[in-house]
């Protein structure tokens, strides 16, 4: 049995809660955070604090914490014994340094505490001091996903940029087709089929390969009638940005 205590209440912890809970193999010690109306979610009173400075005894425990909280987190706790990892994609594992037992424990996903999400195929990105501990992330790890990888601070920071290119940048330009389907009283849901057949083409072909549309074809009539039909100046920047990135990828200038 693995005893876990996880530092935080938010998205990700919320998660990590929930499915550690479905294990036969993982106790969920305790679950700390300075909101105690979230912590109504984490269960009993015994089994929650606000109060960072009365940890309970684990083996492993998680800050599950915006980034710029993680450092004063790990200088305000004493965890004695225990291993002290974060969840982090571009937060470098020394800023835990102050602990013996350190490491990172962070899962590449996006996650939202309203839609429930299955850990099994979710990658672990693992990565600690020590050889001993580094193992013990991976039985962790291994209890709720099939996809352990080990990366180091530097890789994880470069994983964590390529994310938000991936995720949170194609995220933005969903909504602004949506804004603009919107605009023009059509539903978004039209773009569902097409969207989902892009994320599953990558399965069998490289982005590069997979690439389509006006710029990567050179169609420049078609680049431009868009650019006419886009009023809102933002929209255009960015078309025309992306279409010129397009384009120097496969060898046309605009």
């Amino acid at each position: 049995m693995i005893k876990v205590s996880i530092l935080g209440t938010g998205n990700i912890a919320t998660h990590l809660f929930k499915t550690f809970s479905k294990s036969d193999e993982i106790e969920v010690v305790q679950v700390v955070g300075r909101n105690k109306k979230a912590l109504l979610a984490f269960g009993p009173e015994e089994k929650t604090t606000s109060d960072f400075s009365n940890l309970k005894s684990s083996d492993i425990y998680i800050i599950a914490l915006s980034d710029d909280a993680i450092q004063s987190i790990s200088e305000e706790v004493k965890i004695n014994n225990g291993l002290l990892v974060h969840t982090s994609g571009s937060t470098s594992m020394s800023q835990l340094s102050k602990h013996g037992r350190h490491g990172v424990f962070y899962p590449l996903q996006s996650f939202s505490k309203s839609k429930a999400i299955d850990f099994n195929n979710i990658p672990i990105c693992l990565e600690a001091n020590t050889k001993e501990d580094l193992n013990l992330l991976k039985k962790l790890a291994s209890l709720i996903s099939k996809n352990i990888y080990e990366i180091d601070s530097k890789q994880r920071k470069s994983l964590h940029l390529a994310a938000v290119f991936v995720n949170n940048f194609t995220n933005h330009l969903y909504h602004i087709g949506s804004e603009i389907c919107k605009e023009n009283t059509i539903p978004f849901e039209i773009l569902s089929p097409l969207i989902q057949e892009t994320a599953k083409k990558i399965e069998s072909l490289t982005p590069y390969e997979a690439q389509t549309g006006p710029g990567k074809r050179g169609d420049f009539n078609t680049i431009s009638n868009h650019l006419e039909q886009l009023k809102n100046p933002e929209y255009k920047a960015i078309y025309e940005q992306l279409s010129n990135s397009i384009q120097l990828t496969y060898g046309k200038e605009l």
